[in-house]
């Protein structure tokens, strides 16, 4: 399984997040707290949007841990966004390979995962056939995860992001229990358009990997008026994360089993995640 972290809001440099916390996901790829492995070293990604409206994503992707790596260092301290992917991964099974590291991107979009498609590999010929053909070439690497992407994308995700992830898992958990797999799904998911974000905690048994979000900011600045940190960012800056990154008391809230949140302009939602047939 892997760790992962969605930030948007106030512009930020990668490395206030990427490092200065003390749970921070550099830490997390060391010493995970709530993950089913302790160490995460099979690659690493981090995916961000220039602060000019419109901009396609940037994907820095790498098979080393991120522990070490002076290329992710130096960029986060350097690399300013408002909205950025970062994602930690520990193989279930399929290759260390850089096409196999998170985020994934599709034009504006950007995805990550944390969890597996089970007995993927019986499953793997008959969801590819389903990705729409256009997309197909486009599918680089053999992970669940991108499969799941472009699945996603096939069913929709530019008109209905939240109908087209329900419709791909229905799919997964229709072919897997034809195949005789009781449990096909187990996932935490971020998926962003530039704009606004989603997040998904999904698993067939009901019983899915941890999931955080963050307080409202100014509801953090009342109950910390001592934290200068705050007092830099929006009311609308938010935080997804799979393990909180610290203990600031009241400062992370976990995502409901079956649900899902979209932070946006304008007010952040939460609401029950149901699978719906494709």
């Amino acid at each position: 399984m892997c760790r992962w972290l969605a930030y948007s809001g106030t512009p930020l440099l990668l490395d206030t997040i990427l490092y200065k916390p003390a749970h921070s996901l550099i830490d997390q790829s060391l010493h995970s707290r709530l993950g089913v492995e302790t160490t995460n070293g099979d690659g690493f990604g981090v995916g961000w949007y220039p602060e000019e409206d419109g901009a396609t994503p940037a994907l820095l992707r790498e098979i080393g841990p991120a522990w070490n790596n002076r290329n992710l260092r130096e960029i986060a301290d350097h690399v300013r966004s408002p909205l950025f992917f970062a994602h930690i991964r520990a193989s279930t099974g399929t290759a260390v390979q850089q096409s196999n590291c998170h985020p994934f991107r599709h034009g504006r979009w950007m995805w990550m995962h944390n969890g597996a498609i089970a007995d993927f590999h019986l499953l793997r010929r008959e969801l590819s056939l389903l990705i729409e053909p256009a997309l197909y070439s486009d599918v680089e690497g053999t992970t669940d995860s991108e499969v799941m992407f472009y699945l996603a994308v096939t069913f929709g995700l530019d008109q209905d992001p939240p109908g087209a992830v329900a419709r791909m898992v229905g799919v997964v958990e229709r072919i897997g229990r034809d195949h005789g797999v009781e449990f096909p799904m187990q996932m935490t998911i971020a998926v962003t358009d530039g704009a606004r974000l989603w997040a998904f905690r999904y698993s067939s048994a009901g019983a899915s990997r941890s999931l955080f979000y963050s307080t409202r900011v100014d509801t953090l600045r009342t109950l910390h008026p001592d934290v200068a940190f705050l007092r830099e960012l929006s009311d609308e800056s938010r935080l997804i994360v799979s393990e909180p990154l610290g203990d600031l008391p009241g400062a992370w809230n976990e995502v409901p089993e079956s649900s899902y949140g979209v932070v946006q302009a304008g007010g952040d939602e939460l609401r029950p995640f149901v699978p719906e047939p494709a």
